[in-house]
């Protein structure tokens, strides 16, 4: 089946906190130069839910304000999907675990096979649904990305160990947070940084989401679980 490009699709994005109380830093890499979706920038580890993951089988579930919120404006059921898809975009472009130690019930499919060979499930628990946003139109990819928070206590083994990665992010590196500007970031990435700059010390998911929704029409900056805020120039 050909796939439409034009077409929004749903994506999952994590943030790795280090040190938080300490010097807090941010795990990110840099996407390649012939890349369709934002050449040569600097990203958090994520990409798009493939139809598999709404059949991974979860460890443990996403905290239930964060299973609400995601709810929100989105398709059915699709929770699950999200977290499996945050956690192995982690695990593919990163080579770092966040899972609990355990049997899968069936055969890993492919995309989890190494995973499951050192002997994990995928783990949502730790996972907090923090910003979601739209892809401006016009753009030659369009996701409706949701960005999960995780600690870096919940990741299994060491969080310095990049030699499972793929080869998709080059320079993977733990960040400083105050220092994370000086990269080349897009946007929307800027955006998010400074929502997690604000949650640095706040341990909890947070009351509500930001929802950055581009539209043909519009673009509108809501809050899931809360008001419409208006766009300012």
């Amino acid at each position: 089946m050909i796939q439409d490009k034009t077409a929004i699709r749903n994506a999952a994005t994590v943030i790795v906190l280090r040190d938080r109380k300490t010097a807090p830093s941010i795990l990110m890499g840099q996407r390649g130069a012939k890349a369709a979706f934002m050449p040569n920038k600097f990203v958090f580890p994520g990409g798009a839910v493939d139809p598999e993951d709404a059949d991974i089988p979860l460890a443990s579930e996403l905290p239930p304000v964060c299973f609400d919120r995601l709810g929100e404006r989105s398709e059915l059921g699709l929770q699950g999907a999200l977290a499996a898809a945050a956690i192995r975009e982690l695990w593919e472009e990163t080579g770092l675990v966040l899972g609990q130690p355990g049997n899968w019930p069936e055969p890993a499919p492919s995309d989890w096979r190494g995973f499951a060979e050192l002997g994990f499930r995928p783990s949502a628990e730790a996972l907090q649904f923090v910003f979601r946003a739209v892809t401006p139109p016009g753009r030659p990819r369009r996701f409706d990305a949701r960005f999960f928070l995780v600690d870096a206590s919940a990741i299994c083994g060491d969080l310095d160990d990049f030699s499972r990665a793929s080869d998709e992010l080059s320079h993977l590196q733990w960040i400083p947070l105050d220092r994370a500007r000086e990269f080349d970031l897009p946007f929307i990435t800027e955006v998010v940084l400074a929502e997690i700059a604000a949650r640095v010390l706040d341990p909890a998911p947070p009351s509500s989401v930001p929802f950055l929704l581009n539209q043909e029409e519009e673009s509108l900056f809501l809050k899931l679980k809360g008001y419409p805020i208006p766009l300012t120039d």
